[in-house]
């Protein structure tokens, strides 16, 4: 599904109006690449391995940057991205681990600053509780204390997010479910158990989801243009 509609709503953002979309997206095409294609191992933490796993998120956000100079909704979305990246880097690290979580917690919180709150959809809000709850409930069992408070708030900053990108709806949508989807797999392989290819997965979710909200950037632009 992640590739798909990644691959979908990339070519429909290509063929529009804007013809040097492709083109500066080519450093996030590349350096994703290069990211598995090397492939280094999570047994050997390095300023290395964590410019290659930061550098599809800072081509995101260059990406912006460039196509879509102006508007709040861009810049709270190069936020999200700038955050994600120091995360990215963070959590190469066993030791930082918290506070990456706490930095991705703060990329969440700009993504549903930017999404806004309307149309507001408390009954979706209700469904995703309900859905994700009982998984949240089922991760917090295999934690102490000291660890459970963080996760279990990040895991209500997460469903917050959800919420606000299914309510605006479009590649906002796809990538706020797929980032969820990213995240849940990882919560479950790190305290849990341990699951096949995780890595892999996770990866590949996570940098098809930050791709699919930073072309939600275009739409809104697009709206506003219009």
């Amino acid at each position: 599904m992640d590739a798909g509609k990644a691959g979908q709503s990339l070519k429909t953002h290509c063929s529009a109006q804007r013809p040097d979309v492709c083109r500066w997206l080519s450093p996030f095409i590349l350096s994703c690449c290069v990211y598995f294609c090397l492939w280094i191992s999570e047994d050997q933490p390095s300023w290395v391995a964590a410019l290659v796993k930061c550098l599809p998120i800072l081509g995101l956000a260059g990406f912006l940057w460039v196509v879509c100079p102006g508007g709040g909704y861009s810049r709270l979305l190069q936020g999200a991205l700038l955050c994600s990246a120091v995360g990215d880097a963070c959590l190469i690290w066993p030791g930082a681990f918290l506070p990456g979580m706490a930095t991705f917690a703060t990329t969440h919180l700009l993504y549903i600053w930017a999404f806004g709150f309307s149309p507001l959809q408390p009954g979706l809000l209700l469904l995703i509780i309900l859905a994700s709850g009982p998984y949240l409930s089922l991760v917090l069992q295999h934690l102490e204390l000291d660890m459970g408070l963080p996760v279990a708030a990040y895991g209500l900053i997460l469903m917050a997010m959800l919420w606000r990108g299914l309510a605006r709806g479009g590649s906002a949508g796809w990538g706020a479910l797929l980032f969820t989807f990213s995240d849940g797999m990882l919560a479950w392989d790190t305290f849990v158990q341990p699951l096949p290819h995780a890595r892999l997965v996770v990866m590949t979710t996570y940098y098809a989801a930050q791709l699919l909200i930073t072309l939600s950037a275009l739409r809104s632009q697009m709206a506003k243009t219009d």
